[in-house]
């Protein structure tokens, strides 16, 4: 039972990673365009306080150190993406995610730390620190809806990359199979809610992949696909060993 547990972690540790790095094409082409376009920080920063979370949840935890390690690596890479919107942002947007991280990945983030080592002991901190991870997850989950609310309207799976929508459905199965082992209920909630919506995804790319959009794409939409890499690997990657 051990070494499926650590066999199925270290398949889950290898999904999520490629999740968290789903997003380099995009940021890539902002350093060499040096501009952020209309691409929006916001989601990057909420997967930042993510990792962050389930990285403490996974210190925190006895026998979860499959959570650290790979939310550890998530939240060096998040770190790298929020510094590239810092570096090259337009004034506006710049001004907006400094205040965004400032007060959500360094001020929430110090003010959950220091509560519940402070207020909490024992399995209470444990609890506390997964309820807030999990919650964080599911909120994180409107990326991934809003990108299938717009494959509906728009009849067109443009928006909707199909790798995102396959490591969604892979990362979440993985995670929750591994839950279900470890009987980590923190961890396999949120997971299952995204094995759910990956599933889902699978299912609208099969019925739209060869419909023509009904309208001409705008940067808006674009954006909903590009939140929806980024929940993953938040959505996912925040989850091992429990």
């Amino acid at each position: 039972m051990e070494t499926l547990i650590l066999f199925v972690g270290i398949i889950g540790n290898i999904i999520s990673v490629l999740m968290f790095l789903s997003p380099v094409k995009t940021f890539w082409r902002i350093v060499k365009r040096k501009s952020t376009e209309d691409f929006e920080s916001l989601p990057y920063i909420c997967t930042l306080l993510n990792s962050s979370l389930w990285t403490y949840y996974g210190i925190t935890r006895p026998g979860s150190y499959l959570v650290a390690t790979v939310n550890g690596f998530g939240v060096v890479v998040e770190i790298i993406y929020v510094s590239l919107f810092l570096i090259f942002a337009p004034p506006k947007m710049k001004g907006k995610t400094a205040v965004l991280a400032g007060a959500l990945d360094v001020g929430f983030l110090a003010a959950a730390i220091l509560a519940t080592q402070f207020l909490t002991t024992g399995d209470t901190r444990i609890d506390v620190i997964g309820y807030m991870s999990s919650g964080l997850n599911i909120i994180m989950y409107g990326s991934p809806l809003a990108a299938m609310k717009t494959v509906v309207t728009t009849k067109s799976v443009e928006y909707m990359p199909f790798l995102l929508s396959f490591f969604l459905f892979l990362n979440g199965g993985i995670w929750t199979f591994y839950a279900v082992l470890v009987q980590d209920w923190f961890l396999g909630v949120p997971n299952g809610i995204g094995f759910i919506l990956g599933t889902v995804q699978l299912v609208l790319y099969a019925i739209y992949r060869n419909a023509k959009s009904s309208y001409s794409a705008s940067a808006d939409l674009e954006q909903a696909s590009e939140r929806q890499s980024l929940l993953p690997p938040s959505a996912s990657g925040h989850t091992s060993h429990g």
